[in-house]
């Protein structure tokens, strides 16, 4: 029983571990954080609205508090009294902060890729150019080889053989 536990974990986690590799891959990494963080901003704000009604008497409230807990702003206006309640918001700030972090790596990763992407080019351009000036040189000396030869030849026929 515990090795097809096991076994079912490590399919889940790899298919995680594939998901996750291609929306890096296909910079949609950041639809997927946000609609993350969206969905458990709700959820914890609908959470908190549950296990704490005094504090969170609307769901719009739960989910208020929930969004500015995930963005890490905190204003303070609503918070959590109960034990259940804090935990729940322990849990959103860390997610909140995880967001922001994964948020940060992202767009900076993508400012090194394109900041790559642009060297490589000039690199790229640099390199064709400089084949197509070294094919000129090489044109050049062929054609002044063949001119040489041209010569030789003429200069050969024109001596009489002794």
């Amino acid at each position: 029983m515990n090795e097809r536990r096991s076994k079912r974990e490590v399919g889940v986690e790899g298919r995680i571990q594939r998901r996750a590799g291609k929306a890096v891959a296909s910079r949609r990494v950041f639809l997927y954080l946000a609609g993350t963080t969206a969905l458990i901003g709700i959820g914890a704000g609908i959470v908190m609205t549950i296990i704490d009604h005094k504090d969170f008497a609307t769901m719009g409230d739960g989910i208020w508090w929930a969004i500015v807990t995930l963005a890490t702003v905190g204003y303070g206006d609503i918070v959590p009294h109960t034990a259940w309640g804090r935990v729940v918001g322990s849990v959103v700030i860390v997610v909140g902060v995880t967001f922001i972090s994964f948020l940060t790596a992202t767009v900076t990763s993508m400012f090194v890729s394109a900041d790559q992407d642009e060297r490589a080019a000039d690199a790229e351009a640099l390199r064709a150019s400089r084949e197509a000036e070294t094919q000129a040189m090489l044109q050049q000396l062929l054609d002044r080889t063949a001119a040489i030869e041209a010569k030789l030849e003429t200069l050969t026929k024109e001596k009489p053989a002794p």
